[in-house]
């Protein structure tokens, strides 16, 4: 994954973090409180606001180092899997009150984690 491919990324779910999270604060949180999920849906925002800057460091270090870019691409893909799977199942336990999606959560928590260890793992 391209440096480039990756700020590009990084802007946008940061966009859309702060959009999720402004439209759950102010628009949802009536909703979120009654069903008692307003914890659940902070927890998803805050985790994929995290790895967004995350994201976006990597993206910085991929244009600063260009012979790290396959392997920082790699950690890149794992958090962004990682997002998707741990944030939106959260957000789809918000939205339809099914609590089954929270067992695909730690699937999504592992793909993080093994973007960190990916990371560390980088040889600079």
């Amino acid at each position: 994954m391209s440096s480039r491919l990756i700020l590009q990324l990084a802007a946008l779910l940061g966009a859309l973090s702060v959009a999720i999270g402004a439209f759950g604060a102010h628009r949802l949180k009536p909703l979120l409180t009654a069903n008692g999920h307003l914890d659940t849906f902070e927890t998803a925002v805050r985790y994929q606001f995290y790895h967004v800057l995350a994201l976006l460091a990597v993206g910085v270090l991929a244009q600063a180092r260009p012979e790290l870019r396959g392997s920082l691409g790699t950690t890149a893909v794992l958090w962004l899997a990682g997002m998707v799977i741990f944030s939106g199942s959260l957000y789809a336990i918000c939205f339809t009150d099914i609590s089954k999606f929270g067992a695909v959560a730690p699937v999504g928590g592992v793909l993080l984690i093994a973007g960190w260890v990916r990371l560390a793992l980088i040889s600079y």
